[in-house]
Parts: C-alpha cells; structure tokens; sequence
C-alpha cells in the first residue's frame, strides 16, 4: 500500500492545511508558504494540499504569473478600442496608459456614482476596519459588480489590459478629492504581518496589481506620486495608470509607495480597480 503524502506531514503542518482550508485560504498560496518554508518542494507541497481537498495532486494555478501588460507595441487593440502605452517603467512595474475612456463613459461613470460619496476611510491593520484617517481626506463611492452594464463592460476591458480574469478584481472604488484633498505616501498591497489586513487577505489574497482610471479634467494638481521612484503621473481624464504591488513573488514592494497630491485647482475622480490573487 502506497502511503500518502499528506500523512507523511507531521501532525502541525496536517493541522495547519485543514485549518487553513477550512477558512478558504487559496490551495495556491498555501503551497507557495509551504515551499517558501524551505522544509517543503513545491511539488511535495501541492500533492499534500490536493490529498487533502480529495482531489489529484494540486496543479500549477494558471494564474500563478502576476497580473501583466504587454508593451511589445506602441497600442493595444482591446473591446474595439486603440489603448496608447505612453510611459513604462520595468522595476517596479508600472505603465500609463492612454485611451482606456473615452469622455462619455467617464461622464457616465461619474454620474452614476453622483450624491453617493461619504468620506473615504483606510483598513485598520489593527482589527480590519474601515476607519477615517487624517492621510486620506477625499470622498469615496463604490460600483458592485453587476450594478452597472458600463462598469463591467470596463471591467471586462481592464482584465484584457492586464491579462488577468475579472473575478480576481475588488469593485470599483471612486474616489472624489476637491481642493487642498490628498492621500498621503501609503501602498496598496495589505501587510501580512497585521492582525486586521490578514483577514482581508483570507478574501481573495493579495492586491498584486492597481489600476487607477482617472475620471474628470483637473485643471492643476492631484498626480499620483511615487517618492521612492522620483515619479509623478498627472491626471488626463480617459487615461489609466497600472502598476504592480508586488514582486515577482508575489510580496509586497516597498518601492511602490504612492500618494494622491492635493489638488489646487478643480476637481479629481478617479476609480480605483485592485486585483487580487485570488477570487474575490
């Protein structure tokens, strides 16, 4: 009889699979711990986490390569629409991008979410709560999936972009910053290491890649400034920023701290899109 897998595992490790497949932590990123333990082979790992879900050997995840733009070519055909690459940056992966919107989806965008803003808030890392934060002082709204025939179309067109399947994205977040509004340096990804962002985490894992949608002229200010690269993108409405939160490991880069400039001169809506590792 042949002995599986799984019961080679002392019992810590046996326990800690069933916990954390009980809590539906992806198979995936459970077998990539395992590996990065370095008392396990990745494949050794997947055969155990698949034993124990009842299935055959868990297979490389398809989506394992992080979220991607391709910038082979100087346009992107995408939903009958010429996407312009305009600026790159290969470490840490960031790319602008221009055409994403034409003015009346973000007129439409804008408008669907009118009267709906409260103040924006920030995830605790201490519990996970929405909490205000003096670093952040613009307005926020959300769209839900399935809530409006444009937004998932733009949905749709954002996971071609990024090459990345549209269930593995939060819904769209807009945010509203009149004069003298920021959001201070901070990233995206959620920190593994705090009680309240870990069970954010549990929901999809990690935020690897950002898109940002920049939604209305703003007549001076309101970039989005990256410190640690010297860099500032300025918003053009139609445009989208995308960039990576992580590594090639899938762990958070520090060099992708950003910020929302204040505005000093009209008014900036942008939608926030974060795609996470897994199904969110």
């Amino acid at each position: 009889m042949t002995t599986s897998v799984f019961a080679t595992l002392p019992p810590d490790w046996q326990a800690w699979i069933r916990d954390n497949l009980a809590r539906a932590c992806s198979p995936h990123d459970m077998a990539d711990s395992m590996a990065r333990s370095g008392q396990y082979s990745m494949a050794f790992a997947r055969a155990a986490i698949g034993e124990a879900l009842g299935a055959a050997p868990l297979a490389p995840d398809r989506c394992a390569a992080l979220p991607q733009v391709d910038t082979s070519r100087n346009r992107l055909a995408v939903d009958g629409r010429a996407v312009d690459i305009l600026c790159a940056l290969r470490q840490p992966r960031l790319v602008l991008l221009g055409n994403v919107l034409d003015e009346d989806e973000c007129d439409a965008i804008v408008a669907h979410c009118a009267g709906r803003y409260t103040r924006s808030t920030v995830t605790s890392e201490a519990d996970g709560a929405s909490t205000v934060h003096e670093g952040r002082t613009s307005e926020m709204a959300f769209i839900q999936r399935g809530e409006s025939a444009l937004a998932d179309r733009i949905e749709q067109r954002l996971a071609a972009i990024a090459q990345w399947p549209p269930d593995r994205g939060e819904p769209f977040q807009l945010q509203k910053y009149g004069v003298a509004q920021e959001y201070r340096p901070h990233f995206d990804w959620l920190n593994p290491d705090s009680d309240g962002h870990r069970a954010h985490l549990r929901r999809g894992g990690q935020r690897l890649a950002t898109f940002i949608l920049y939604l209305s002229a703003v007549e001076e200010g309101g970039g989005t400034a990256f410190p640690n690269l010297g860099l500032e993108v300025f918003p053009r409405k139609g445009n989208a920023l995308f960039f990576l939160n992580t590594d090639a490991g899938q762990r958070p880069d520090q060099q992708t701290l950003h910020a929302g400039c204040p505005v000093v001169r009209g008014t900036k809506i942008i939608a926030n899109k974060w795609l996470r590792q897994g199904v969110y």
